[in-house]
């Protein structure tokens, strides 16, 4: 299953740093050392340039985004903690989640509440589910009537732990994820 994400839609900066596609690993993974510079130039002004950027929080959000993606989790980690919103939250859940801090991602995914992207996200996962054959410890994702952050926590852990065959299904639903909640913040950055 491909995903419809363009990172072109996102304008010049973006499609730069995110032209070579990749799949996230579960874990932290290594910084993906020839975007560092690029990356270190990143603010919501070079993010969005010559657009009006409504809602800060959002564009630091994408920016945050932008440094998880090349495996930088304390570059991340940083922009994201200081974004007191539920979408900081989100961000600052799944770089726990990837570091591997499971426990800790939850408490960041509790004060999340019920995120604007879970029903879409929800949506993709059904489909990504339904793709492929699930393993047990994997039913949940083609049953469950809404997005559960928590259980995909411990799926994760359980795959990266090798209790469960599912790293790769994972990979691809946190590549989605990823994304869902990219979009997401760069269009509230710009709507406000």
């Amino acid at each position: 299953m491909t995903s419809a994400f363009d990172p072109t839609a996102y304008g010049p900066v973006v499609a730069d740093l995110l032209g070579e596609p990749r799949l996230m690993p579960l874990g932290p993974g290594q910084p993906h050392e020839p975007f560092r510079d690029k990356l270190q130039g990143l603010s919501p002004a070079t993010v969005f340039p010559g657009q009006r950027v409504r809602d800060t929080d959002m564009a630091a959000g994408c920016c945050a985004a932008l440094w998880l993606y090349h495996d930088f989790l304390d570059e991340s980690h940083t922009i994201s903690q200081s974004i007191e919103t539920a979408t900081g939250g989100y961000w600052h859940g799944i770089l726990h989640r990837r570091e591997p801090d499971y426990g800790n991602a939850k408490y960041w995914f509790r004060r999340v509440g019920r995120h604007p992207v879970f029903d879409t996200l929800h949506g993709e996962v059904a489909a990504i589910a339904a793709a492929g054959e699930l393993p047990p410890s994997a039913a949940f994702l083609a049953t469950n009537r809404m997005w559960d952050p928590f259980a995909f926590i411990d799926l994760c852990e359980e795959s990266a732990a090798g209790r469960a065959p599912a790293e790769m299904l994972c990979r691809r639903i946190q590549q989605r994820e990823w994304e869902v909640l990219f979009d997401y913040c760069y269009r509230q950055a710009l709507a406000g």
